[in-house]
């Protein structure tokens, strides 16, 4: 089987800058990591090779520096890995970020039918969960979004457990499909000292605006309905009033009561038993 793993290389959140220009986020010179869901999402891709067989293949879209989170991903057992970077991919927002990959994703199915498209189910530098339910509608492919559990996979369907609101629930989809995961999905590995070597010297393949049939106007800051109007930091959250109670404790309850009805967190009218 042939599954194909979205990964994205993101800013450490400790670590995040905003260019003041274009409101963009400022990649150069920030130190970056795997996005963690899309980790869990590869390590999904390689539990499934193992148990049926086959190959991974990672897909990425970022500057020439996302090769090193590509290497990354080789030393975990992937077996091929492509860069998508090219200057006028940037500034892409999720829906021009799904076509570019869509459009990669394509081309990969075209010489080697895929049968599962597996990503995180949202970036941190985003938070937008669209990547990849917009991947899926381009492909035409089946979609369960928020997976935690892969119960069966066999040559024609895909039987996943997902996280809603509610609870748990499961749901079956034909081959070839996309799932977005969580983190609970499973338990990451460590790169084993060969597969280290290797990715170290592995070379991913660079695929750029020319490489496809890329639409320019779907791509890029032009093809990105979204925008950026302001960017500003939250106010600093201070603390709460503080009351001592080490020298009057009854004075200090009955200080809390009447602080606690000022703000309208509890009253002081009697209830039916007649009590407060």
């Amino acid at each position: 089987m042939h599954f194909v793993v979205c990964l994205k290389q993101v800013p450490d959140t400790s670590e995040v800058r905003i260019d003041p220009v274009t409101n963009t986020l400022m990649r150069q010179g920030v130190p970056s990591i795997i996005n963690p869901y899309d980790a869990h999402a590869l390590e999904e891709a390689i539990c499934l090779k193992e148990k049926v067989g086959g190959k991974v293949t990672i897909v990425s879209m970022g500057p020439p520096q996302a090769i090193e989170a590509l290497r990354k991903g080789m030393s975990f057992g992937a077996d091929r890995a492509i860069l998508l970077s090219d200057r006028a991919f940037g500034g892409s927002d999720s829906l021009a970020t799904a076509y570019i990959l869509s459009t990669a994703i394509r081309k990969l199915h075209e010489e080697d039918p895929i049968d599962l498209v597996l990503a995180g189910k949202e970036a941190i530098d985003g938070d937008t969960a669209q990547t990849g339910p917009g991947i899926a509608v381009r492909l035409g492919f089946p979609q369960i979004t928020y997976s935690i559990k892969v119960r069966e996979i066999t040559e024609s369907t895909i039987t996943v457990e997902r996280k809603t609101e509610g609870g748990r629930q499961v749901v079956q989809a034909q081959l070839p499909a996309l799932i977005t995961v969580e983190k609970e999905l499973n338990d990451l590995r460590y790169a084993s000292l060969p597969n280290m070597m290797n990715a170290a010297k592995y070379e991913p393949e660079i695929w750029n605006s020319q490489s496809l049939p890329f639409d320019a106007t779907q791509m890029g800051l032009k093809g990105s309905p979204t925008s950026v109007v302001r960017i500003f930091a939250p106010p600093t959250r201070t603390g709460g009033e503080k009351i001592d109670g080490t020298q009057n404790p009854s004075g200090t309850a009955k200080a809390l009561v009447d602080t606690l009805i000022d703000g309208n967190i509890i009253s002081n009218h009697p209830t039916k038993g007649g009590k407060q």
